[in-house]
């Protein structure tokens, strides 16, 4: 057991231990039909909040070798079928955090070289047999096991992009993780030593920094969830069955917090369920996690027509977008489409793929557009209706009897 090698299941275990636990192993019958084959490689990219980390938790508890999980799992859904004990605890897996590594290297920059040696350290430990002295870089070091012992690797990043869509980073340290994410899962060595990788973080990676890195990747995104949809969050069956069991107004909460379309699916942000459950008041749980201010430089971008789609989507309708322009990161916006597009992945709207189409998801989301114009108008009162040719005037206030925001649109009128 080890902290990036071989990891233990503590961290599971609190996650099954805490009040509300909504049972997703069955994600497992997926990656494991997925194992040695050439669709091993897996990106699954979602908001924050949309157990991103608690996935992560779950696929090293199940895979490592450094536990003992036939327990922890018994009774969920995984142990009832074929493949659960055939791939349970017989890999070798590494496990880490981006965003974690990046804090404990004590700059980006250091980063991947804290990762590396990391590792390596553990490699060296748990494989003392095995020569790796003049061993540099870990893909080098993975592809040493392999060779000597016919050993393939689970490899399992959480935050896979926080050195992409960090903007402190510098785009030598954000070079340098494109390199190292090149060398673990592109080429003829990576898959000879990797068995599965599984990538989570907030953006897609078909960009034009990473495409040559990664585009051997499958991509499960808020624009396509394909498969994976029903790991993605909370489904509005697994609502209703915490609203009936919990005694909560099932309707409330789906006019709250209902609202991300997958496919044919219905998809609620987890954080947000678990914590009016747990606290029992209707309100965006967003602003604990991210503040809305977060969204005012992207909703101030200086395109046209940007600002009136945000007030046309406030006002409760659709406007179409073109997602493929978006290059996945958090500075190159070259058109509205591309600000739109970074804010369905963020989570601040939802996407219908039939119609191609954007909207804001529910109540909670519309509250921290609320909030955003809002702070916007304080401080440059006139800034909406200039942005947007002096046509459209956003009124908004907030209805005791309903509890929701009015947003109403007007005709300017200049004095």
């Amino acid at each position: 057991m080890g902290r990036f090698l071989n990891p233990d299941n503590s961290v599971f275990q609190d996650v099954i231990n805490s009040k509300i636990y909504v049972d997703k192993t069955e994600l497992l019958d997926y990656t494991n039909r997925m194992i040695n084959t050439t669709e091993k490689f897996i990106c699954n990219s979602r908001p924050r909040r949309f157990g991103k980390s608690v996935t992560a938790y779950m696929l090293a508890a199940y895979y490592s070798k450094g536990c003992e999980s036939e327990q922890l799992f018994s009774g969920l859904k995984i142990s009832r079928m074929d493949s659960f004990k055939k791939h349970l605890n017989h890999y070798d897996v590494i496990r880490f955090d981006t965003q974690w590594c990046m804090v404990s290297a004590g700059s980006p920059e250091h980063a991947v070289s804290f990762i590396t040696e990391e590792v390596i350290k553990e490699l060296k430990t748990n494989y003392p047999d095995i020569c790796m002295d003049q061993v540099k870089s870990l893909p080098d070091a993975l592809s040493c096991v392999n060779t000597a012992a016919g050993i393939r690797f689970i490899v399992i990043i959480d935050e896979w992009d926080a050195m992409i869509r960090d903007e402190t980073c510098s785009r030598d340290a954000q070079e340098d993780y494109i390199n190292f994410l090149r060398g673990m899962f592109k080429g003829i060595e990576p898959a000879r030593f990797i068995s599965l990788a599984y990538l989570t973080g907030i953006l897609p990676i078909k960009k034009l920094k990473t495409q040559s890195a990664l585009n051997n990747f499958e991509e499960f995104t808020m624009l396509d969830a394909g498969e994976l949809v029903p790991y993605t969050g909370f489904t509005e069956t697994e609502v209703q069955a915490l609203c009936e069991e919990y005694h909560k107004d099932f309707n409330e909460v789906k006019r709250w917090y209902d609202g991300y379309l997958l496919g044919d699916q219905h998809v609620y942000n987890p954080k947000a369920v678990i914590s009016v459950i747990n606290r029992g008041t209707f309100q965006s749980y967003w602003s604990q996690t991210g503040s809305y201010e977060s969204i005012i430089p992207l909703i101030n971008k200086d395109f046209d027509g940007l600002k009136t789609a945000i007030l046309t989507m406030l006002a409760g309708n659709e406007v179409k977008v073109k997602t493929s322009s978006f290059q996945n990161d958090m500075t190159t916006f070259r058109n509205k489409d591309d600000v739109l597009t970074l804010l369905i992945h963020l989570g601040y709207l939802a996407y219908n793929q039939k119609r191609q189409t954007a909207f804001i998801p529910n109540e909670e989301v519309r509250s921290e557009f609320v909030s955003a114009v809002e702070e916007k108008s304080r401080k440059y009162p006139d800034s909406i209706a200039q942005y947007t040719g002096k046509i459209l005037l956003v009124g908004i206030s907030y209805d005791q009897k309903s509890k929701t925001h009015q947003c109403v649109i007007e005709k300017y009128k200049k004095e």
